[in-house]
């Protein structure tokens, strides 16, 4: 049984979902760091898929994407006026844009 890799052109997807899948850029100290390679890091819907994000970062900002690596950051447990409480879970996208095409997360859409 051989593994095809997923073809991102073969993902349709509207503008609407595509705003959906990308929440917000993360702008940290480390995700700049990813700037001198190419990267930028996205903050994206949890049930979104590495061709899905692919396709909604080419939609929306016009730019080839090279390659997209996901992390699913789990919520801390804190305390909270002496309650325990729990932080929402959220997923990560690293995207890697072919050499040249950059973009600048500090400018808006």
């Amino acid at each position: 049984m051989s593994m095809r890799p997923y073809n991102a052109r073969q993902v349709r997807m509207s503008d609407e979902r595509a705003y959906d899948i990308i929440v917000r850029p993360i702008v940290t100290e480390k995700s700049t760091l990813g700037s001198q390679f190419g990267q930028v890091t996205f903050e994206v819907a949890i049930d979104a898929t590495k061709p899905e994000i692919k396709v909604a970062v080419e939609k929306l900002f016009d730019r080839k994407v090279k390659a997209v690596n996901t992390v699913l950051n789990k919520g801390k447990v804190k305390r909270f006026r002496g309650k325990l409480g729990k932080r929402s879970d959220f997923k990560k996208a690293i995207v890697t844009f072919v050499d040249g095409q950059d973009i600048d997360v500090t400018q808006g859409i």
